[in-house]
């Protein structure tokens, strides 16, 4: 195993599609609230939406020799971004909006690595160079990170690292992370 790892432009994306369509079937895969709603996510309905409408992003991937075996995408988006609907749902709030001290927060919006190359530090060294981007960002003080149900490894890898349980929405599709 010879991994590095590689920042891609916005305009580079495609080449992350096979990997952020095998997050969302790996989410599916572990809901246990509303799995049938992942059925209409991928790649061009998650990832390309997000870039287009965040303010800024960082894309990083871990590669091993040529195959890219894992990826990091976080944005910078206002805050109203995450006010509004959410598959086929009615409007959703996923935080207090009272709570965030800029009009802007910080999110690590994707997270995947793929099997066989998990807890390996791969993961260790994305989530740190993506939080080194966000925290770049001196006017954004609040970051977060969405966790679909049912991926108690994700949340207690992300616990690991700090980030604290705020509340669930969607009656516990989703569990909301927050930096302290």
């Amino acid at each position: 195993m010879s991994i590095h790892y590689e920042i891609i432009s916005d305009d580079n994306i495609i080449c992350i599609k096979d990997l952020c369509n095998e997050l969302m079937a790996y989410q599916k895969s572990k809901a246990h609230i509303h799995p049938e709603w992942f059925d209409n996510m991928c790649f061009e309905t998650r990832m390309i939406p997000s870039v287009k409408s965040a303010k800024a992003n960082f894309i990083i991937i871990a590669k091993d020799d040529n195959e890219i075996v894992g990826y990091a995408y976080s944005n910078i988006c206002p805050k109203e971004t995450y006010s509004g609907g959410f598959a086929t749902l009615e409007p959703v709030n996923f935080f207090d909006f009272d709570s965030v001290k800029s009009d802007d927060i910080g999110c690590l919006s994707q997270f995947y690595i793929k099997k066989g190359y998990r807890q390996t530090g791969i993961g260790t060294v994305l989530f740190e160079k993506s939080m080194d981007w966000l925290n770049s960002f001196k006017s954004i003080s609040d970051l977060f990170i969405f966790v679909s149900n049912g991926n108690s490894n994700a949340l207690k890898f992300y616990q690991g690292k700090g980030f604290k349980i705020s509340h669930q929405i969607l009656d516990g599709f989703i569990t909301v992370l927050r930096n302290t």
